[in-house]
């Protein structure tokens, strides 16, 4: 079992988005995966979920082998209420945005409990 505990943690929300482009272009699944709950839901692939935090790091080892490179993408403004958060990234590929929901976690960092990695804008 992966030891998630190892990873710089983000303690702002919107530190997440940083730490997921870093270990995204570095192939690290496993880091990646270490940004979510134990039984996280991830919006992803398109049409489904993936639930919980050892699928959602065996999804993205498939994901980062094909080498794909990310890139930093404007954030929208954080909402915050209590222990929860709402960010949301403009997606430089046209998907709309990317949105996700953040739980603050005991230790005071940030992790993230729901994903929607795509996010399409209705046409018109």
């Amino acid at each position: 079992m992966p030891d998630y505990d190892e990873y710089e943690k983000a303690m702002r929300p919107e530190d997440i988005t940083r730490l997921f482009v870093e270990r995204s272009n570095a192939g690290d699944a496993t880091g990646v995966a270490a940004l979510y709950e134990e039984n996280a839901v991830l919006a992803y692939p398109p049409g489904g979920q993936t639930v919980g935090r050892e699928a959602i790091r065996e999804l993205w080892e498939k994901v980062l082998a094909a080498r794909p490179r990310f890139e930093p993408e404007s954030p929208l403004p954080t909402l915050i209420s209590d222990d929860i958060a709402l960010t949301a990234t403009v997606a430089k590929d046209g998907a709309g945005a990317r949105a996700q929901v953040l739980r603050r976690q005991p230790d005071g960092s940030w992790l993230r409990l729901l994903d929607r990695p795509e996010f399409l804008q209705p046409t018109r």
